[in-house]
C-alpha cells in the first residue's frame, strides 16, 4: 500500500469569506457549470477524501530499492541507519491504515533492524582467518536479484503482445481443388424411381410368368455396365420393358452397391439428371 498524506489545513493563499474559504477569488469547484466560491456550512469532507497517494510499491523489496535508488545510495554499501529510518516511517503509515498489509513490511523492518544492530557490534573474524561476512550481504543479494527480475519484466512488457498491441490475422484458404458434386437428395432419387415405375406400367404385359431374379446377379450386371464408361445416366441402368419386378431388383442392386461404396450417384445441380459411376479410387484420372 502506498504512503498517504492527509492535508486538512487550508493553504496560506486562502482567506475566509462569510464562513467559507475562497482561494484568492478562484472557485473551489464547479456545480452544474457555475463556480462554487463558498463551501456549504453543512458540508462534511471525510479524511479519506484528502488522502494523496505518492508512490505505489509491490512489496518490501520494491520499497527498499526505491529508497536506495532515490537517494543514489550504492547498493553494495547501504547506509543502514538512514534507510532503516525512512523505511520505518513508511511502515508506520501503512500500519495505521492496513495492519494486515503491514505484516510483510514489518518482517523486512525487523530484518533491517537486525542488520543495523549487527553492524554496531565489534567485527569478529571468520573461523578460517579471513574477513568476516558483511551483515548486509544477504540483503544486497536479494535486492540485486529483485532489480534484475524487475528490469527483465519491464523488457518483456515492452514487447508486442497479441491481443494488446496487435491482433492475429485469420484467413480461410480453401484447399480442396476437386469438383464439388452436390449430394443426391433421397426425395429426388425416389422421384426418379417412381417415374421409371410409371413408364414400366405403360409397357407392361399382362402375361403372368414366374421369373427368378437375383440381386447379386443384377449388382454384377451394373458393375459390368459401368466398367467401360465414366458416367451412365440413372435411367439407362433400367430396362422398363423387363417389367416392374426387374426394376425393383435393379434398384435394390443399386442401393446395395452404394451401401458397399462400389458405385457413386452424382448430380451436377438441382433438378439435373442423376448419373452413376464406379466409386473413385486413387488410380482414377
Amino acid at each position: 500500500m502506498p504512503p498517504v498524506i492527509q492535508d486538512t489545513e487550508p493553504s496560506l493563499d486562502e482567506v475566509t469569506v462569510d464562513g467559507g474559504a475562497v482561494a484568492d477569488g478562484a472557485a473551489f469547484a464547479r456545480l452544474y457549470g457555475e463556480p462554487l466560491l463558498q463551501l456549504p456550512h453543512d458540508l462534511y469532507i471525510p479524511p479519506e477524501a484528502l488522502e494523496v497517494f505518492l508512490e505505489t510499491f509491490e512489496g518490501p523489496l520494491d520499497l527498499l530499492l526505491y529508497l536506495i535508488r532515490k537517494q543514489n545510495f550504492n547498493v553494495l554499501d547501504i547506509p543502514m541507519a538512514q534507510v532503516t529510518a525512512q523505511y520505518l516511517g513508511y511502515v508506520e503509515q501503512v500500519r495505521e491504515r492496513n495492519l494486515e498489509l503491514a505484516g510483510e513490511y514489518l518482517l523486512m523492518a525487523a530484518m533491517l533492524i537486525e542488520i543495523k544492530s549487527r553492524m554496531l557490534l565489534p567485527v569478529k573474524k571468520a573461523e578460517t582467518g579471513g574477513e568476516a561476512e558483511d551483515p548486509r550481504a544477504e540483503l544486497v543479494r536479494r535486492l540485486l536479484e529483485y532489480e534484475q527480475m524487475k528490469q527483465a519484466a519491464r523488457r518483456l512488457d515492452a514487447l508486442p503482445q497479441a491481443g494488446r498491441d496487435f491482433m492475429p490475422a485469420r484467413v480461410h484458404i480453401e484447399t480442396d481443388d476437386g469438383p464439388n458434386w452436390p449430394s443426391v437428395d433421397p426425395d429426388e432419387l425416389r422421384a426418379a424411381f417412381a417415374a421409371l415405375v410409371r413408364r414400366a406400367k405403360l409397357v407392361q404385359h399382362h402375361t403372368i410368368s414366374r421369373e427368378a431374379l437375383s440381386v447379386r446377379e443384377q449388382m454384377s450386371h451394373v458393375l459390368r455396365r459401368l466398367r467401360d464408361t465414366r458416367f451412365v445416366e440413372f435411367s439407362e441402368l433400367f430396362d422398363p420393358a423387363a417389367g416392374a419386378p426387374h426394376l425393383v431388383v435393379t434398384f435394390i442392386a443399386l442401393l446395395e452397391l452404394c451401401r458397399e461404396s462400389l458405385i457413386e450417384l452424382t448430380q451436377a445441380e438441382v433438378f439435373a439428371p442423376i448419373y452413376a459411376r464406379l466409386a473413385y479410387t486413387p488410380h482414377d484420372d
